[in-house]
This record gives structure tokens, C-alpha cells and sequence, in this order.
């Protein structure tokens, strides 16, 4: 799954939908209105025959919104399109960002629901339930079938934000970013921050305290049996880690293994990192300040102050045992990145990884 977001002006009109989509492969519906904010409707301009959209009902219809006190307050309209739209991640995903959690209760979206052909019926049935749902926040829901890096290559904002999910999705964000050569290959991630809360968890749980009490916890690498917990830069309560937990060989081993093996990335770019802190994620790798191999998509440490954009953290602390765990996951991307050669216009693939990169219970 891929999710991109990018701003657009909030339009004067929207279309209120009350009914099942026709079976099309651009199927819009508009809805999540309150009875009060909208007016009469008033028939739609068709013109030429020709050109009439496919639409039943009111779907053919437009309503011009009422300028309310609430509406007057609300942020630009935001577009957002979510990859694989019809999986259990983004249906979970979907009603946080339509809720308001994600991006706060004065922001307008629009959803753009992707998938394939053959999940274009379960598309049409979250579609409804979203509808169903009522979220004022929610302006627009738009099903299409796209081929993602160059679609979004071909329509996106230049300053459009791309997060990845899908394993292996390191590699999986390189395809995307190399498919999409107008885009700065910076607005391009790989998931790891659920991984990053994973190691505070375990931190937590082995000192004795409450998980926020852990701070600058950093995830290296890949998405794979071969990243890396960095408990070195890692604090609890102010604290260095090995200061609070004296227990190296659990770190080491038990603590790394359960943080690998065990399966808000967006709120981490749209709101500001508390002051000393860190993010993890997994973004490109050009310029980086830590000697990794340049052009390969790398779980690093980062900072944000919540306009969408961030920026590596420099003053990181290494060991032997850290950088040779970072030398492990940087050769297992760089034999990935040469599985797809094909796919990132380097000529012909070649595999030569020394074992299964997946996650125990992926396929």
C-alpha cells in the first residue's frame, strides 16, 4: 500500500451522493454533509451529450455549500490517495484520516481509493461506508485503477508526500520514487515508525516505566530480519539506554529479535518532532550524513517541524555492533535494489541476495 497527500484549494461545489456506484472505472462520489450545510440542488450543466459523465441520480446533481462559521475556519482541501484502498491497513487507515485524527478537525480531504481491477467491487463497498459514516471533514471519494509512480509522475504535486507500506517496502518505495523522476525523491518514505514504537515498547516494558517515557529511538535499514534497533542513541527518562538497562546481551539479542520479528508515519511529517527528539523512517538515501550507500531507500532518523517536509538528524552517536548491523541491512538493500533493476531503468535484473528478506509470515 502507498498513500500520498498533497493541497488544493477547497472548491465552491460539491456532489452529495445517497446511493450505490455504478460499476465504472472512475466512479466519484462526494457526500459527508450535514443536512444544514447544504442548499436546494440545482440541475448540472450538461452541454454536448457526448461529454456527459456517466452519473444516476444525484450524482447528476450539484450543491453549492452554505459559508458556515466551521467551514470559514477550515485548512486548504488536501488530496490523498491510498493504494490498495480495499486491504485491511488502508480500511483501518481510511476512517482516521476521514475522522480527523490524522491531519486535525479543521482539514478538508479528498480521498482517492486505488486498487486493481479485481477489487474495484470491495472499492465501491468502502466507498459507501465512508459515506455511510458522515465525516464532515470528508469532501471527496474517487475510485481509479493506476499504475502508482508514474501516476503519480503524471498528476501529483511536485510536493506531493508518498509513504510506503507494502513489503518489502523499502525496495518497493525505490521502485515508486524512481517512476516518478518529477517528484524530489525526499517526499518519498518507507514505513518503519510502527517498528520504532515497537522498540519503545520493549524498552519500557524491560525498565519498568511508561513508554513515553522513551525518546530517540531510531530504526536503521530495511523493513527485515537485517534492521536495526538503535538503543545506543536510544534514552529513557533523559537517560542513556545501557545507563537505565544494564542487561547488554538482552539488547542485543532477545530486545533486537522481538523488535525485527513482530509486524502515524504521517502525523510524524505534519506535526512538529518535540524538541530533542527523533523520527524514524525509511526515506533516500542520497547526501545522508552517515556514509550509507547513496541511491537506496534507508530507515534513518529524522526530524520535521510539521510542514510535511524533514530533515536527517546529524548528531548521531555509532559502536562496532551498530554499524556492523547498519553494514548488514545496507548490503541486503543494495541486493534488492539489484533484483529490480528493470523496474528503476538500470538495465537488466539480477538476484544475488543471500537469503529470504521477508518478514517470518510474509509472502
Amino acid at each position: 500500500m502507498a498513500l500520498s497527500f498533497s493541497t488544493t484549494h477547497l472548491h465552491a461545489h460539491r456532489r452529495v451522493a445517497f446511493r450505490a456506484l455504478s460499476r465504472t472505472q472512475n466512479a466519484r462520489i462526494s457526500c459527508s454533509l450535514a443536512p444544514n450545510q447544504v442548499q436546494a440542488p440545482a440541475p448540472v450543466q450538461t452541454g454536448d451529450p457526448k461529454n456527459k459523465p456517466e452519473c444516476y441520480g444525484v450524482f447528476c446533481l450539484t450543491y453549492d455549500l452554505k459559508a458556515e462559521e466551521e467551514t470559514k475556519s477550515w485548512k486548504k482541501l488536501i488530496n490523498i490517495a491510498v493504494s490498495g484502498a480495499a486491504g485491511m491497513i488502508s480500511n483501518h487507515l481510511l476512517f482516521k484520516l476521514a475522522s480527523g485524527e490524522v491531519f486535525g478537525s479543521d482539514q478538508p480531504i479528498a480521498l482517492k481509493l486505488l486498487g486493481s481491477e479485481r477489487s474495484f467491487q470491495a472499492l465501491e463497498g468502502v466507498a459507501m461506508e465512508l459515506e455511510d459514516s458522515l465525516f464532515p471533514l470528508l469532501r471527496e471519494v474517487i475510485i481509479n485503477l493506476c499504475c502508482q509512480g508514474k501516476a503519480l509522475n503524471a498528476v501529483a504535486s511536485r510536493n506531493v508526500k508518498v509513504i510506503v507500506v507494502g513489503n518489502p517496502c523499502n525496495t518497493n518505495a525505490l521502485i515508486c520514487l524512481k517512476n516518478a523522476p518529477n517528484i524530489p525523491a525526499k517526499n518519498f518514505h518507507a514505513l518503519t515508525r510502527l517498528d520504532e514504537k515497537r522498540a519503545k515498547c520493549q524498552l519500557a516494558l524491560k525498565a519498568g516505566v511508561f513508554y513515553d517515557k522513551v525518546s530517540n529511538v531510531t530504526i536503521w535499514g530495511n523493513h527485515s530480519t537485517t534492521q536495526v534497533p538503535d538503543f545506543l542513541n536510544a534514552r529513557i527518562d533523559g537517560l542513556p539506554v545501557k545507563d537505565v538497562i544494564k542487561d547488554i546481551k538482552w539488547l542485543e539479542q532477545e530486545f533486537t529479535e522481538k523488535v525485527q520479528t513482530r509486524g502515524d508515519a504521517i502525523k510524524s511529517l505534519v506535526t512538529p518532532t518535540p524538541e530533542g527528539d527523533w523520527f524514524s523512517s525509511g526515506v533516500y538515501t542520497s547526501g545522508n550524513p552517515y556514509g550509507i550507500a547513496e541511491d537506496i531507500v534507508f530507515s534513518m532518523p529524522c526530524r520535521s517541524k510539521g510542514d510535511g517536509d524533514y530533515e536527517l538528524v546529524k548528531d548521531i552517536k555509532f559502536d562496532d555492533y551498530l554499524l556492523k548491523r547498519i553494514t548488514k541491512s545496507e548490503a541486503e538493500l543494495l541486493a534488492e535494489k539489484r533484483c529490480v533493476g528493470h523496474l528503476i531503468g538500470q538495465g537488466i535484473a539480477f538476484c544475488d541476495l543471500p537469503e529470504d528478506t521477508m518478514l517470518p509470515g510474509e509472502m
